[in-house]
């Protein structure tokens, strides 16, 4: 029997072919599905969009204003509204020459009636990846609130930010986490214990001086690679995608990045000497940030000077001197730095309230 929310979900995920990708990135990110379908109005299957779709526009430099329709597989794999789930299984398994996440349902018409998702069907994959989260700043920038309380447990909507994070990445597969601790460590170790009651196994490790973004890689042992996640950060990011592209880009280290425009309020003036030669009014930059998520291959801990500072930019920049791998993963999902008290308001306004999972 086909689960219930294939069904359900159908509302959710269903989009026009004129609606620009912007707004698609926007219902995506709400439906949290990682695929929405591409339909007429009479709900007739056009094609599907995925966050890899969307992704690998981001990295072609697609503008967001096009309809998405553009960048939407238009014939899809697709399975009868009735199929079993075994069946749907072997389906998403074999039919292709690549195993898939999304399979839509159509009935008899070809009109959409659902979507099924992998997670629907097999339960949750343990992932041999460990995470290590950065937890032993001391929020300066949020004082007075972090005077008792670390950043990272500053409560969002609730819950502290810190368990967020903790829940995503035990949803995600992950069962091994170690969190660097410096600034009030004992508020996060008795908080969280060995994390049984958050679905993974906890580790500490204690920086006894800060040793900057990249410098904890080398306290955390064992030989896999290890997903590395800013203890600031509120995000929605699939991180069984992260892993994936990863290994797609046979990276030694990935960094997950996000796409920021910038609006200067003046007019511009670009000039030969004292000639101007014209004028842009108000003109936007856009560039690629650094979100504060990695995943780092065990081959690149070697890198790091053992018991100094040494943060991801000084890593990142001795890799690229050196000629080894860095690939950048565009962030299409809800994310937000909590470095300022204006983005921490924005994250209890953003958040989901206590109790329901993120």
């Amino acid at each position: 029997m086909m689960p219930a929310e294939a069904i359900e979900r159908a509302e959710a995920v269903i989009i026009g072919p004129s609606l620009p990708i912007l707004d698609a990135v926007r219902q995506l990110d709400a439906a949290g599905t990682g695929a929405l379908l591409v339909c007429d109005g009479d709900r007739s299957l056009r094609g599907l969009v995925t966050d890899g779709d969307i992704r690998r526009a981001m990295l072609r430099g697609v503008a967001f204003s096009q309809a998405v329709q553009s960048i939407a597989v238009r014939n899809p794999l697709v399975a009868a509204v009735d199929i079993g789930q075994q069946a749907a299984l072997e389906l998403m398994d074999h039919a292709l020459e690549f195993a898939v996440n999304h399979l839509p349902l159509v009935d008899a018409e070809g009109r959409a009636a659902g979507l099924l998702l992998r997670r629907d069907l097999v339960t949750r994959e343990q992932r041999p990846l460990s995470a290590l989260i950065m937890a032993g700043g001391f929020g300066a920038r949020m004082l007075p609130l972090t005077e008792r309380t670390p950043k990272p447990m500053l409560p969002v909507a609730g819950r502290p930010l810190l368990e967020r994070t903790i829940r995503s990445l035990s949803r995600t597969g992950i069962q091994r986490v170690v969190i660097s601790t410096h600034h009030l460590a004992e508020r996060i170790t008795s908080h969280f214990g060995d994390g049984h009651d958050y679905g993974v196994q906890l580790e500490y490790v204690t920086e006894a001086v800060p040793l900057g973004t990249a410098g904890a890689l080398r306290l955390v042992s064992g030989t896999g690679p290890l997903l590395v996640v800013n203890g600031d950060i509120l995000t929605r990011v699939d991180f069984g995608d992260l892993m994936d592209f990863h290994h797609e880009q046979r990276a030694e280290l990935t960094i997950c990045m996000r796409r920021c425009e910038l609006q200067l309020p003046y007019g511009v003036l670009d000039c030969d000497g004292p000639l101007v030669r014209s004028v842009r009014e108000k003109p936007s930059e856009s560039f690629w940030v650094n979100a504060g998520i990695y995943l780092v291959e065990p081959s690149v801990r070697d890198l790091i000077p053992d018991g100094e500072r040494f943060d991801m930019t000084d890593l990142i920049d001795r890799m690229l001197a050196d000629g080894r791998p860095v690939a950048g993963f565009p962030i299409v999902e809800y994310w937000l730095d909590i470095g300022q008290p204006a983005d921490y308001l924005r994250a209890q306004a953003d958040a989901e309230p206590a109790g329901v999972a993120q």
